[in-house]
């Protein structure tokens, strides 16, 4: 990681943050293990960019993610109220291992290098256990840009159950075009709807755990565009 330094260019996932006073030292910079936290909290968020909740996916998939390793390089030093942008990406998936790379950036200017190395293994038995298909095939997707997650545009009869998992229903949506978004475990994500005779669109809902990821605006655009809302 030292030889080539990394670029904001590198990342496509960002966490952004700013410096609270607790976090620095009696140097008046950023205490060196919190890097690692600003690393942590960016892992939650690329969960959530690719439409997976952590919990519930990593239950479904019969494993559980352990760190193996974990490495920073610092190049210079945050201060209190810097305004950082953590970006992450997803550089290589083995047969049980996933590998992470991020670079904590304040505006253009690189200060820290990490990398996490994660097991797939047997949450019980703490053995190692090949990273599943769907996982694999999300995660490097993703960072070559592919959508994480598919639509349904239908009437009730087609996807009823996947909004009633996401919100309450109401006498509306018997007669309304919807949109599911179903991420790569097919689970939903989001929705959206346009009621009959409606000049716009209304309905939405985001499984709690991927809020905050943009699902709820990629679900109001892809059902404005599909029923020709402006």
């Amino acid at each position: 990681m030292a030889e080539t330094l990394m670029q904001r260019a590198d990342f496509r996932m960002f966490h952004h943050l700013r410096v609270r006073w607790a976090e620095v030292d009696l140097q008046k910079i950023v205490f060196n293990p919190h890097y690692l936290m600003y690393v942590d909290t960016a892992i939650a968020d690329y969960w959530r960019a690719i439409a997976l909740p952590y919990e519930e996916t990593l239950h479904a998939l019969g494993g559980e993610l352990f760190v193996r390793k974990s490495t920073l390089e610092f190049h210079a030093s945050a201060l209190y109220d810097d305004q950082l942008s953590v970006g992450l990406r997803c550089a290589r998936v083995g047969n049980s291992s996933l590998q992470f790379l991020s670079g904590i950036f304040r505006g253009e200017a690189l200060l820290v290098s990490a990398e996490l190395i994660y097991v797939f293994a047997d949450p019980v038995a703490k053995q190692s256990l090949p990273v599943p298909q769907a996982l694999r095939q999300t995660m490097l997707g993703f960072e070559q840009g592919e959508p994480v997650v598919s639509m349904t545009f239908g009437p009730w009869s087609e996807v009823s159950t996947g909004v009633q998992s996401l919100r309450a229903t109401d006498a509306r949506d018997a007669d309304a075009v919807h949109c599911l978004l179903r991420n790569a475990l097919g689970e939903p994500v989001a929705t959206a709807r346009r009621c009959a005779g409606a000049h716009a669109v209304d309905g939405l809902a985001v499984a709690v755990s991927l809020r905050g990821a943009g699902w709820d605006q990629a679900a109001t655009e892809a059902c404005a565009a599909h029923t020709g809302v402006r």
